[in-house]
């Protein structure tokens, strides 16, 4: 059976790339729409970007909104399509192949639109703006998605969104993750160049660890909070936007705070390897860096909502926060995170394999066409 896999748009990296890597490679027959491509040779497909790819709005998300739901209305079909899968998180789900109209529409859903459906959870969604273009795009949106045939989510804290704000029941299939390979490698700081050898080796001994975008919703200012309450160093990996404040952050800050940017696939395993504890304030609908790091055997220290509280169990591969303002709740929880045994916390990765999310995408598509 030839499909289409629809998806927003494709970035060099990201949380929903690593799904859509997947399906890519479920299918690797399957062509791929999108409305504009960053990282062209990632995949094998014949991929379509859409009239936006040519225009400045591709560079500008919040000024293309407007014309995104009547974009993804009017796909080419090249060929005969037995399904098409969207992988969606803003308006993917309003896909529609006008010439083909009956083929099944499988909708993965990562998110309802956090902009117009949760902006108190996503900065994005609060200027003026975006408000008003919000109060037009929920009625479309929750129309839209009475199309698919059938709905997947993500977790399900995605799952009680959808049905929250579609109105569609879904199940939940969890986002893969390379825990097999991540586990597979004894060292990952023998995989890391020269350079980064030396910033490794020039770490403190013991730390905890934030490591994500650089942007507001990340929260990687609770990390340095968790820091401060234990009385040990911070590390803070990636870039964007948000950089300036961390900076500002670390200057007040009553422990050390040190800065590795953009780190590279091995050396932000050799960071999961050298932490004491990953910490992931952010409230996001899954949450894959966690499971890495779990992967690793390191535990993690995460808040009481939203996907991540799906896989990490307190007690067991990690602990969690009900008061990130509680000096005396975060120390307890980096004593806690400190007897964990790292066999038990790698144990509970590896139900986010990616052979799981295979296993469980085929099952979904097979039922439905």
């Amino acid at each position: 059976m030839t499909g289409l896999v629809v998806h927003e748009w494709v970035e060099k990296s990201g949380g929903s790339e690593k799904v859509l890597d997947e399906i890519m490679r479920t299918y690797p027959d399957a062509d791929m729409a999108v409305l504009w491509n960053d990282a062209p040779g990632r995949y094998s497909a014949n991929v379509r970007e859409s009239w936006l790819a040519s225009t400045p709005l591709r560079r500008h998300k919040a000024l293309a909104l407007g014309a995104m739901p009547m974009t993804w209305r009017r796909l080419r079909a090249e060929r005969a399509y037995s399904w098409m899968i969207v992988s969606s998180h803003l308006f993917a789900h309003h896909a529609r192949l006008p010439a083909q109209p009956s083929v099944p529409k499988l909708v993965y859903a990562h998110t309802p639109a956090r902009y117009i459906w949760v902006p108190e959870l996503d900065a994005r969604g609060r200027g003026p703006l975006t408000r008003v273009a919000s109060s037009l795009l929920r009625p479309i949106d929750k129309r839209r998605a009475q199309e698919a045939a059938s709905i997947v989510a993500n977790s399900n804290f995605t799952r009680e969104r959808i049905e929250r704000t579609w109105g569609r029941e879904s199940q939940v299939i969890y986002p893969p993750v390379d825990v097999e390979r991540i586990a597979s490698i004894h060292n990952w700081s023998d995989l890391v160049t020269s350079a980064e050898a030396d910033r490794l080796d020039a770490l403190p001994e013991r730390f905890v660890l934030g490591a994500s975008r650089f942007v507001e919703y990340k929260r990687l200012d609770l990390a340095i909070a968790v820091g401060e309450a234990a009385g040990i160093p911070v590390v803070l990996a990636g870039g964007g936007p948000h950089r300036g404040e961390l900076d500002a952050r670390a200057r007040i800050s009553s422990t050390q705070v040190l800065f590795i940017d953009s780190p590279s696939d091995a050396m932000l395993y050799a960071l999961y390897e050298r932490a004491l504890a990953f910490v992931f304030g952010a409230i996001e609908d899954f949450g894959i860096m966690p499971v890495e790091a779990m992967a690793i055997g390191t535990p993690v220290i995460c808040g009481e909502v939203g996907g991540v509280v799906e896989s990490v169990i307190p007690g067991v591969s990690g602990a969690s926060i009900h008061d990130w303002g509680d000096a005396r709740e975060l120390s307890s929880a980096v004593d806690t995170v400190s007897g964990l045994e790292p066999d038990a916390v790698r144990q509970r990765a590896s139900l986010f394999s990616r052979s799981a999310f295979q296993t469980a995408l085929k099952s979904w598509v097979d039922s439905n066409t």
